[in-house]
């Protein structure tokens, strides 16, 4: 799967969240809430709220429906990121509509007997020739939604009285004329920049090793920053056992039987002799007789391996071994596995006495390169100063190519422009939290060269706004009207989230995560 990542993955789902869950609580098969509570849970439940049940089918209908729909919009979903963002999402999200509907049912908020007959009418399901049917509708609840006309409708009730809930809550929203010009102001206070970055690892090449007076001296002075930085990356100084091998594999079925088995085994044993006592190249065989079509073509090679990363009775025979012996046939699932081990290194454990010069050799040339991005980053600030272009100065290497895309390789400065921003901001469009560059660009008049080089996230950043947009009066009388239901309905899902936040807070919820598991693979 390219291109997904779990950020991407948690987007998608809160934009198509809402529609999965209305889907489930009027789609078919949905309607399982029974009316009562229960006082524990059983193992068809995906939770408890307040002691009643959300039925473990409507958790698995509703992840599959996610899936789905994640799917069809063109993003395939490793079963590793479901479980681990897709599945607590649709788990909230029903528990959500449980929390709310109990509200409902605390505020005596009942939907009409009307409501719920437009609803049901409305329903395509229920027509024949596009008009309702009752007959088809009895039916249809019967053979596809497998649920009993009472059911259906008390739970339809259940989560009208939700969604009835829900508005209550959001049409308490009332925006002052104080709020909508504060909002007008912070939106239409505008800026472009255009911008060059300095960044040290531009500069790194040009930092030469510290002499052993240099080090000792910045070891003395950065005693503390040595002793984090350690700490910080440990685990680069901790390596456990690991052996570098070679293995040639006899492969065997899922279903072998005890004929295939011997057979495997004696073949294994054939090539172990040939090795061994015919002294032929452990490399040479496995690319002709390995049956592994992973290493087969490197002969073999495994590289260094930790007893972790192999099955358990492969990794005890294998660490077991001596340098530059070969092992005896090893039966797994896979097969018989032939191996060689090459090398063989303790596990290591350094502490920082061991490694302080290596570390204060990296972040003394780390200091020194941002030295040298500041300064550079000083020098194009003093020609811009006097009369050039960022963009003269930093062309582009690739016009064309996004500025995200150009970040992820950039080896030198390049003018980057970001495009209209707002006041009410805390990031520079590509550049991210830049306080100081922030005020500075919206204390400016007008186009103009900002008189600094500012420190941005591990480099520096040399910039020019190139166009400021001002809130006026006239353009606000204007736009009163439609900033005014911008900020209703902004104010309602704020509303919304408090009170689901209250909701959530106040509420007993106990997830049923053995049956989650069994739904989502983890179990």
């Amino acid at each position: 799967m390219e291109g997904l990542n779990p950020r991407k993955v948690v987007s998608l789902v809160f934009i198509i969240g809402i529609a999965v869950v209305f889907t489930l609580n009027f789609g078919p098969g949905s309607f399982s809430k029974s009316s009562g509570f229960h006082a524990s849970q059983s193992s068809n439940a995906a939770a408890t709220v307040n002691g009643k049940e959300i039925p473990l089918r409507d958790f698995q209908r509703a992840y599959a429906m996610q899936i789905n729909n994640l799917r069809n919009r063109g993003n395939p979903i490793p079963e590793s990121v479901a479980r681990q963002y897709i599945a607590p999402q649709v788990l909230q999200q029903l528990v959500d509509v449980e929390l709310v509907s109990q509200a409902a049912n605390r505020y005596g908020i009942v939907p009409a007997d009307s409501e719920l007959a437009d609803i049901i009418h409305r329903n395509t399901d229920f027509q024949k020739e596009g008009e309702f049917d009752f007959n088809h509708y009895r039916q249809v609840l019967r053979d596809y939604y497998r649920i009993t006309e009472s059911q259906y409708e008390d739970d339809l009730r259940h989560q009208l009285a939700a969604q009835k809930m829900i508005q209550v809550v959001r049409n308490g929203a009332v925006v002052s004329d104080d709020e909508v010009k504060a909002r007008y102001e912070k939106d239409a206070n505008q800026a472009k920049l255009v911008f060059a970055r300095f960044l040290p690892t531009m500069y790194a090449d040009k930092v030469p090793a510290p002499s052993a007076t240099q080090l000792d001296e910045f070891k003395k002075a950065h005693a503390k920053e040595l002793s984090d930085y350690y700490e910080t990356n440990r685990f680069m100084y901790q390596q456990p056992e690991r052996v570098k091998a070679r293995q040639i594999l006899v492969k065997l079925p899922a279903d072998a039987t005890a004929q295939q088995k011997a057979d495997a085994k004696a073949r294994a044993e054939a090539i172990r002799k040939d090795i061994v006592e015919g002294n032929k190249d452990f490399a040479a065989v496995a690319k002709e007789r390995s049956e592994d079509p992973g290493t087969r073509q490197a002969g073999g090679d495994l590289g260094y391996v930790e007893r972790g990363s192999l099955e358990p009775a492969l990794a005890d025979a294998v660490f077991a071994l001596a340098a530059n012996s070969v092992s005896e046939p090893i039966e797994t699932k896979l097969g018989y596995h032939v191996v060689k081990v090459e090398e063989k290194q303790a596990a290591q454990d350094k502490k920082l006495a061991d490694v302080e010069n290596d570390i204060a050799t990296t972040l003394y040339k780390q200091a020194q390169a941002k030295e040298l991005a500041k300064a550079e980053a000083e020098k194009a600030l003093a020609s811009v100063k006097g009369g050039k272009k960022i963009s003269e100065l930093f062309p582009a290497e690739k016009p064309g190519q996004p500025a995200l895309q150009r970040f992820e390789t950039e080896t030198h400065p390049e003018a980057v422009e970001t495009g209209s921003f707002t006041a009410g901001g805390e990031n520079v469009p590509y550049l991210g939290p830049a306080p100081q560059l922030i005020a500075a660009a919206f204390a400016a008049k007008g186009p103009q060269v900002l008189d600094q080089a500012f420190p941005v996230g591990e480099g520096f950043v040399v910039a020019e706004v190139t166009d400021r947009q001002k809130a006026s009066d006239e353009e606000f009388t204007k736009k009163k009207d439609e900033l005014r239901e911008q900020a209703r309905r902004a104010k309602q899902i704020e509303m919304e989230e408090s009170f689901l936040k209250a909701l959530r807070k106040q509420a007993t919820v106990v997830n049923n995560t053995t049956a989650i598991e069994g739904v989502t693979g983890n179990g």
